[in-house]
């Protein structure tokens, strides 16, 4: 069944929906929405870029970007759970960042949300995000990059490692609903993951996935050791 959130045609996710591997699913969100309501507030925040990771023996090539690339830790044991629930992680020790699990249980993987376009809740967000951090100047910066996207939408770590994104809400304070677009993009631009160091930010790894020309895409920058790493000539998405 077809709804509207934020004036964005959508429909709601299912568990079958994310079962598939990181790199299936993540150009698959593209102009979904994130919904959540913490603390009484409600934001809503269109995707518009996203970011697959694979974990230690999941799909055909290693991925030494990921956090689970060597196994299960007590870090990232949400990703080797159920698809559907949201792995958030602590970046730099400031900044909360929000994945989906994808993928079968007992297989890790995640797909990052990188961006998005604030849809419900502008005000909210935006209180969010200037809480001791400065202005926001643009509506456009709302939520473009994980951590400022991961404030806009009040998800903390380790708070809400975990949260079931797909499921019953119950009688819960803080809840998600993750909703998949519509009308899906056609050929979404793919290249590189942002800031990722060493071999996994190359174009060897084009597994970052954006909606071309939106200006809430964020802007690339190679990891550390990527750039003299990389191929001139980009893999095929």
């Amino acid at each position: 069944m077809t709804s509207v959130v934020g004036g964005v045609p959508v429909r709601a996710a299912g568990r079958t929906d994310l079962i598939g591997l990181p790199l299936e699913v993540a150009p698959r969100l593209l102009g979904g929405v994130l919904v959540t309501e913490v603390d009484g507030d409600r934001v809503a925040v269109r995707l518009t870029e996203v970011e697959a990771y694979l974990g230690l023996g999941t799909g055909e090539v290693p991925d030494p970007g990921s956090h689970a690339r060597r196994g299960p830790t007590s870090r990232n044991a949400t990703m080797w759970g159920d698809p559907g629930h949201l792995y958030v992680y602590l970046s730099h020790g400031i900044h909360s960042c929000v994945n989906v699990v994808c993928g079968p249980s007992g297989v890790a993987g995640a797909v990052l949300f990188r961006a998005g376009e604030v849809v419900e809740g502008r005000d909210v967000a935006i209180r969010r995000r200037t809480t001791g951090r400065g202005v926001v100047r643009r509506d456009r910066d709302i939520a473009r990059g994980p951590g400022r996207l991961g404030d806009a939408v009040g998800l903390r770590h380790a708070v809400h490692d975990g949260l079931d994104a797909i499921g019953p809400e119950g009688d819960r304070e803080t809840t998600a609903r993750l909703w998949l677009p519509a009308h899906p993009v056609i050929a979404p631009a793919c290249g590189p993951r942002v800031g990722v160091a060493g071999v996994a930010g190359t174009a060897e790894y084009p597994w970052r996935f954006w909606i071309e020309g939106d200006p809430t895409v964020s802007a690339f920058r190679w990891g550390r050791g990527a750039a003299e790493l990389s191929s001139p000539t980009r893999p095929a998405c």
